[in-house]
């Protein structure tokens, strides 16, 4: 099988990011945290090869310490997508009737709430946390994989397989878990790898308004934030988190797009 290149691209990127983030405090050329004021806004050198920040931290060191928080909440919030989503959407499409109105109607009342806003008021009731910051921008995100879920169902309900199930008197979870969920699968996963993005970049926007980690600790988007008023100054400080943002967002729409192109049947009948 020949895989899209927009597959080996992302993976291969991703696959460099991921052990950068695993592999960030051992390899790493400074602590994260250590501050030198006579070295404060160097530019990029052979000693620090990212510059230095406004307390004379290496960027380069609390870009790899922040990839690994940057990551999780990004995971993190999809895994909690899909652990919320799914059932919800599983239980929509197959049962309907008031169990469809009541789940249907609770996510509009959510996705009628702009994301920010939300991530906002769920993150301003306690005390900010990394994995707080993932639950809240997994908790936007559930309507549109319940929403993608319910539609799948909808779809697979009528194939003469379920039916069969039906008629051989199958219980529903047996039903949903063993006949339709096996096949809701592919675009759940390829809608999951898009979810990754947008959570990694709504939390460094979290992150970049106060909600996410709090310093010493670090994430791309609270980089870009305390770079924020030296951009003038040492605009490196900023550049080295979002490029790396972008590079990191662009690698995973890539794997998506790769994954679509394996999974979607319509577009192997089109390579076909």
């Amino acid at each position: 099988m020949r895989w899209p290149a927009s597959l080996v691209a992302g993976s291969g990127t991703f696959a460099v990011i991921a052990a950068c983030a695993l592999l960030g405090p051992a390899i790493a050329p400074f602590p994260f945290d250590e501050m030198n004021i006579m070295a404060r806004f160097l530019p990029p050198g052979a000693t620090h090869w990212f510059g230095t920040d406004e307390f004379g931290r290496d960027v380069l060191s609390r870009l790899l310490f922040g990839a690994r928080l940057s990551l999780l909440m990004g995971l993190g919030a999809t895994l909690f997508c899909l652990l919320a989503g799914v059932p919800l959407g599983l239980a929509a499409g197959y049962y309907g009737g008031r169990v469809d109105e009541a789940i249907m109607r609770l996510i509009d009342l959510v996705i009628s709430v702009p994301p920010i806003l939300m991530g906002i008021l769920i993150l301003s009731m306690t005390p900010p946390n990394p994995w707080k910051t993932a639950i809240a921008v997994g908790i936007i995100y559930v309507p549109i994989m319940v929403r993608l879920t319910r539609a799948v169902t909808l779809e697979i309900a009528s194939e003469e397989f379920v039916l069969a199930a039906r008629a051989r008197g199958e219980r529903a979870w047996y039903i949903l878990g063993a006949e339709i969920l096996p096949n809701a699968w592919p675009p759940i996963i390829v809608e999951s790898a898009l979810r990754i993005t947008f959570a990694i970049m709504l939390g460094a926007a979290l992150s970049f308004l106060g909600l996410g980690v709090h310093p010493p600790a670090s994430d791309w988007g609270l980089m870009i934030a305390e770079a924020r008023p030296f951009i003038a100054e040492a605009p490196w400080v900023a550049i080295a988190p979002g490029v790396v943002l972008c590079i990191t967002v662009i690698a995973v729409n890539l794997i998506g797009d790769g994954l679509r192109e394996i999974l979607d049947p319509r577009l192997k009948r089109g390579r076909g």
